[in-house]
Parts: C-alpha cells; structure tokens; sequence
C-alpha cells in the first residue's frame, strides 16, 4: 500500500511532538535536536517506536531543523540519513500487517525571505531541495513540510519539493489567533497556492490547541479539495514547578480532533506538548470513523501572498495601466527602470478599487524576462494584490512565475499548438490560472460557435496536462464595434456560450471595445455592463475611469452582489459632487491619508523605498531641517503604519516596507550630514536577542528594523544566544530594556534562565519576551516583565518604558 492509498481508504493518523519529549529525556538548551539521531539514536528509535504502538501511521524523522544554514555539508547527510534510518528501524521491529511510513520532516529555515529579510527566494529553494534530495535518497516515504509561517517561503519549500522528488508531499503551516499567518496570510490563500503548486495535503499545525483552530480548520475544509491535516499543540504551554506543561489533556485533545475529523479532516496528529499518550487516545477516538469524500470544487480562485480572489461571487476587476501599449509615460519609466512611478500606478489602481493587477512590461528595448521579474518583485513587496502575468514571452513567463508569490492569473494562452505546448507546462508547473484566448492559428473566428469550438479545445489540452478547468479563465475577445457592428454581439454570444456550456470563468480586456470612436469612456461602461450581464467574471479595465467604475459599482449593487449596497455607497460617498454619506455608511479611510499627509510621508506608509529617499533628498537640497523632517514626516508615517497595523488594516510585510522606505530616508540625511546622530532623536539603547537553542530570528529582525527606525540603539545579539552573553550585553550598556524571543517550546527553558539571571544581575533592565509558544500568562510564569504579541507592540513598550524614565 502507498501512502496515497492509505490517505484513500482511512483517516491517517500521525505522530506527536519530539522535542519535549527529548528535553524530558536531558536534551539540553542550546543543543540541537537533530544531532542526537547521531548521539543517541536507542532514544530516538524509542520515541518512535512509542508513537507506532499508540497508533500512528505515519511517523516523522527528526529532522525538523536539518538544513544548510545550521549543518555544515559533511554533518547534513549523515543527520537526516540517520533520520530517516532510524525511523525505518522502528517500523521494523514493530512488525505488525498495518502499513506505516516515514516522513522526512521539513521545517522552516528560521530566515525572512527578502525583500522582508536577507533570504534571497532561490536561495531559500536550494535551501529546501538539498535536504528533500537527501531526504529522498535516504528512504523516506513523504515530504512533511511543516509549521511555516511566511506563505513566500512555504512556496519555496514545496517548489523545492516538487522538483527535487517524486513522492507525496504535504503541507503544514501555523496560524496565529488571527486565523493568519505571521506576514497575513489567510487559509484560503494557502489553500489556492499550495493546491496549483500540487501539494497533496494541506492544513495546519502546532498554533495553539485543536479548538482554538477551529475556524481555521473549517476555513481550509471549505476552500480546499485535497485533504485537510490537523496537528496542533496541546493548548498552550504554562510553567508548574519548573516544568512546561499544556493545558489541554490526552482525552480532551482528541475529542476536539475527533470532532473536526467529523466535518472533514483526513489526517491527524499532535504537536508541541503531546505524547504517545495523547495520540493513543487519538487514536481511539478516530479509529472507527472513515474519511469524508473531499468536496468539489468548481470555483476559479487566485491569490496573494496574504488573500485569495475569487472569480465568481462577483465580477473581479483587473487593472490595465501597468502595460506600456500606448502608455508613453509608463514606457519611459520601464525604460528608465523607474519603480517609483511604477510602483505608484500600482498603488493608485489599488486605492481605485482594483482586486488584481495586470503586470506587462513587453518593450523590445528592455531585457524583458530580468524587467518582469524584476518588477514582480518590487510590486509584492508593497501591496498585496494578487498579480496577472501579462507577456508573449515564455522565458519573462518564466521568469515571473518562478518568484511571484501565491497562484497568478497568466495572460494568455491560444488555441495554436505552439502555445499550447509553451505556455501550459509553465501553468502547472508554478501553480498558475490561466486566460484563454478564443483564437488560434487562423486567427480570431468571427462567429461565437468558431471561438466556443477553440475553447473546448483549450480546455481539452489543459485537463490532458492535469490543469483542472476551474483554473481556466477564457477570454472571448473584444473586438472594436467601429470595424464590425457585430463586433461586441458576437463577444457578448461567446461569453454567454463559455459561461453556460462549460461553467468556465470568463474574462474581457473591456476597453478595445471603443477604439476609433469618441466619448470612449461611455461606450466602455456600457459594454461593461452588457458583458457582466452575460456572465463576465472579470474585466481588465482600467479602475481610474470614473465612467466604468460607477457603471461597475451601480450594476453588482442592482445584481445583489453587494450586500446592502455597502462597495457602491463607500464609492458613491467619495464621488465629487456627492452628497454626505450617512455617518454609519462614511467609507474608511486607510491610515495615513488624513488631511495632514504630505508626499514624504505617504511614501515611507507605503513603503515606497526609492520615492522616499528621492523626497527626502529633494526636501534637504531646498533646504529643509533634518529633524524636522524626521519628526514631521518619518515618525508620523510609521505611527500611521504602525497603528494600521495593530488596527489589523495593514500586515506584517506592509509594515516591515514603511520601515525599510523609512531606512531609506534615513540614510538620505545620514549621507548629507557629519553624522546621523546630529538629526536623529536617540533613544535609550535595547539589547534583543533570540534565546539559546533557537535559530529562528525572523521575529526579533522584525524588531530590531522597527527599533531601529524609531531612534533606539539596537544591540542584536542574534540568535541561539546563551543567557550569560544577554546579560553581559545588558550590564555593558546599561540598557533598560531587553528583548527575548522563541520559535520552539524546547527552547523556553533558555527564555526563563536569561530572565532570571537578568532580574537577579541586572535589575535595571525590564524584559520583554514574544514568539509563537508564547501567551502572556506564560511570559508572566516565567517572571518576564512585559509580553509583546508583535513587533510594533515591544516599540510602543519600549517608548513607554524610556518616556515614563524621562
């Protein structure tokens, strides 16, 4: 039996957590995990062992953390090989009739991929792919990637996956109490992206307790059509007597898993502070329940890397103005590589009401395939629309869909052999949807029963390839009513045929409707509006055209596609000329646009890099104060951004853009004065550090950045530090405010050892302590003084403690 088939056939149960177990068995702080598949693999090959006779199917090797960035490439092998071996050894001796595999274990790489880190995304691929390789070499059955957190480098890790190997692989990620991932992304984002990638499970693990993921749980059941796999923690940890314990028990555990298993979930098992105990009583508990089939799912999804679109519920709108044709100012910034500007239309299109972007940037004068990526880039780092790939390039294709994070709309493909075979593979291959074009080698039919016939065509060519129809969107070609008075009849017949016959998504490039012809702008609203009536499901459009923005927002308003009128009255009550809006209905306002905004500090809250270093640069050369633009444009834009994002408007990533625009404008000053410090309000110095035994530093880089923007002297111990080294930094500086922060629950331990050793040795200095495992009553167990759920949060504990010191 295959694990395929046994995921066919019954709920799978999985293994618990391993390293409280080890801690439990003298694993000590600092020490890393994997290394004792080498040291003592009698105790590794035991807890294995215990997991198989408590149930579990599938069993993990222990090699969560094995990656290059922690192993030097003569220890890496041999402690995932050992992994896996010992693993293997365990299935053995427990003999036995019920198939049981192995896992290799995947986890995160402790690194922020750039631009939010210093982790290049083919680097992090590489990253992943040598330990999949060895992984795979070794004997292992699955790839178990697990307890991801960034939606950028969960993709890496399952491109990493897929091209390495030819097994199963599963995907695992943590959810915060948000129901997202740390940089925002939500489940039916992931869902979206991990599906087209082929992930060939999906679901979450370690977060908090099986009730707290609840909503997350039913939020993947919902969006997905592969299985859905629950492992969370045993609740969350708290200290008694010196030793961790969770508050969720053996029996309770498996009761909410058993009740989740019930609505849906296909695989199960434990995480951080379960036991063999625990999945024995899983075990009991799902044994006799057989799985739920997998629902069906028809709908044409696209996403983000924090949000997923859906093609369907309404017409979805796609800006056109990133496209040079017959753009000459947009074509000049491609040419000039000027990503202020067209990073700025990319951000009007946004605020316009734009749900996805059109990204073209097909120049003969330009290295299209290094431009597009390029720009790719640039664009996903500062907003967070999902983005159409627009070329008749493959290589740019390539080149694009490679990096771009979430699942894309690709524009286009044809009926014609050739693109059929170019374009396609590349589909599926990076997990993409695609538009169709209703045309092929003899060109565009005139009639609607010549381009529905390619459209079948199309579709048969995709599903032969193993591109589900739902990921098709088909295009029925506007053509121009000045060249043909039938011209929009036979796009609107297709249209209705496309929607009808094959329940495909459908899409329009709207404008081309009008070409030759004056008052475009009337002529575009009303042939928007016919083709959302005969079944469009999006438009590419342009969202800045007050003609066909209100023809868009007054027809889903009419359609019951706006719940209570709300889009149309939040579009009507910003329209000039238009009457207030009553107060309940007024629209709200993202932050940093109040009547006080200036261009300086719209582009720090934007996070628009080059912009804000070219303003502050124009600012200093007309003569104004470096403080005063520090205290009256840069700090009041990360407030802004700061408060956005506690407000949950904004998210991680948008926030760690403000502050690199921030750093930017900083360095801008630094470089027109002797000294930085001369503008710059300092604060008190902060010592951060990521506790011994923990090599995950995303969180405290976080901080540090944001620190580091609001005037503190940052001291980055980095990570993995010992308890001794934070405190000696503390008492060297005098710093009144220290910053710890854990990923893993093994390595809280370490946490409360430098925070006694702090309170005992250095009781000036105020310890404020965050990670995953953490809740705030924990961090008052082990004594710290603050407890910060975010980065933005430990600045405002630390401006609180330094003012209050004032």
């Amino acid at each position: 039996m295959t694990v395929k088939e046994l995921l066919q056939r019954s709920v799978v149960r999985m293994d618990g957590g391993m390293g409280t177990l080890l801690q439990s068995r003298g694993l000590l702080p600092g020490e890393r995990p994997e290394n004792w598949n080498l040291s003592h693999p009698d105790i590794i090959r035991g807890i294995h062992a215990a997991y198989l006779e408590a149930g579990s199917q599938i069993i993990t090797a222990n090699t969560f953390g094995a990656n290059g960035l922690r192993f030097d490439p003569e220890a890496l092998p041999r402690v995932i090989e050992a992994g896996i071996r010992l693993a293997r050894e365990a299935i053995a001796q427990a003999g036995g009739q019920s198939p049981r595999f192995v896992a290799l274990d995947v986890g995160p790489s402790g690194r922020l991929l750039k631009p939010y880190g210093d982790l290049a995304f083919e680097d992090a691929v590489r990253l992943f792919s040598e330990v999949v390789r060895i992984g795979a070499a070794a004997g292992a059955d699955l790839v178990f990637i697990e307890t991801m957190n960034d939606s950028y480098e969960t993709r890496a890790a399952l491109l990493a996956a897929k091209e390495s190997c030819g097994l199963p692989v599963w995907v695992s990620n943590a959810y915060g109490e948000d129901g997202k991932l740390m940089t925002g992304a939500t489940p039916e984002a992931m869902a979206a992206m991990l599906e087209a990638l082929g992930a060939d499970a999906i679901g979450m693990n370690c977060s908090c307790g099986p009730e707290a993921l609840v909503p997350v749980a039913r939020r993947y059941l919902r969006a997905a059509s592969v299985p859905v796999l629950l492992k969370p923690n045993a609740g969350m940890p708290r200290v008694e007597d010196g030793k961790t314990v969770y508050d969720v028990g053996p029996d309770d555990f498996a009761r909410q898993v058993r009740d989740l298993v019930q609505e849906g979930i296909r695989i199960v098992g434990g995480c951080c502070g379960t036991t063999p105990e625990y999945i024995a009583a899983l075990t009991e508990a799902v044994r006799p329940l057989s799985p739920r089939p997998l629902p069906a799912q028809d709908r044409t999804v696209v996403s983000s890397g924090t949000h997923a679109v859906i093609l369907g519920d309404r017409p979805v709108l796609i800006g056109e103005r990133l496209n040079p044709t017959g753009k000459k100012v947009f074509r000049q910034a491609l040419l000039d590589q000027d990503m202020g500007y067209i990073l700025n239309e990319a951000l009007r299109q946004q605020e316009a009401g734009a749900d996805l972007l059109d990204v073209n940037v097909g120049i003969p004068e330009a290295d299209e395939p290094a431009l597009l990526r390029r720009v790719v880039e640039e664009l996903q780092a500062v907003m967070d629309l999902p983005l159409c790939i627009d070329s008749a390039n493959p290589q740019a294709l390539e080149a694009a869909l490679r990096i771009v994070n979430g699942k894309p709309l690709v524009n286009s493909v044809n009926g014609s052999e050739k693109s059929l075979s170019t374009v396609l593979p590349l589909v599926r291959h990076y997990g993409a949807a695609v538009i169709a074009l209703t045309l092929d080698e003899q060109g565009i039919p005139p009639t609607a029963d010549g381009r529905f016939r390619i459209a079948e065509r199309i579709l048969a060519a995709a599903e032969e390839l193993g591109i589900d129809r739902r990921h098709i969107v088909f295009d029925a070609l506007t053509m121009t009513v000045s060249a043909s008075d039938d011209a929009a009849r036979v796009t609107l017949d297709t249209l209705r045929m496309i929607h009808d016959r094959l329940g495909c998504a459908t899409v329009l490039g709207v404008s081309n409707v009008s070409f030759g012809l004056p008052r475009r702008p009337a002529l575009n609203a009303a042939f928007l509006t016919a083709a959302m009536a005969n079944g469009l499901s999006a438009a590419i459009m342009n969202p800045l055209s007050d003609e066909m923005m209100s023809a868009y927002y007054a027809y889903v308003a009419l359609t019951g596609a706006d719940p209570r009128c709300a889009a149309y009255i939040r579009y009507a009550s910003g329209h000039p000329g238009a009457a207030p809006a009553p107060a309940a209905a007024a629209p709200v306002r993202p932050a940093g646009t109040d009547s006080g905004t200036t261009p300086l500090r719209d582009a720090v809250r934007k996070g628009l890099r080059e912009e804000a270093a070219r303003l502050t640069r124009e600012r200093i050369s007309g003569g104004a104060d470096p403080l005063n633009l520090i205290q009256d444009h840069l700090m009041p834009a990360l407030d802004q951004a700061g408060q956005a994002f506690e407000a949950k408007t904004l998210y991680l990533p948008q926030l760690m853009m403000a502050a690199e625009a921030a750093e930017a404008a900083f360095r801008e000053i630094k470089a027109a004065m002797k000294a930085r410090a001369e503008a710059a309000p300092q604060r008190c110095p902060v010592v951060i550090a990521t506790v011994q035994g923990d090599v995950h530093d995303i969180g405290k880089n976080i901080v540090r950045l944001l620190l580091e923007n609001y005037g503190f002297q940052v001291a980055d111990l980095g990570k993995d530090v010992a308890p001794r080294t934070v405190l000696e930094a503390v008492q060297r500086l005098q710093a009144p405010c220290c910053g710890l922060s854990a990923l893993m629950t093994t390595t809280v331990p370490a946490m409360a050892e430098t925070i006694r050793l702090i309170h005992q040795e250095a009781p000036f200095c105020r310890v404020i302590v965050g990670g995953a495992v953490l809740t705030p009553e924990y961090a008052q167990r082990i004594e710290a003084d603050y407890y910060a759920a975010n980065a933005m949060e430990t600045v405002r504990i630390c401006q609180n403690l330094t003012e209050s010191a004032g």
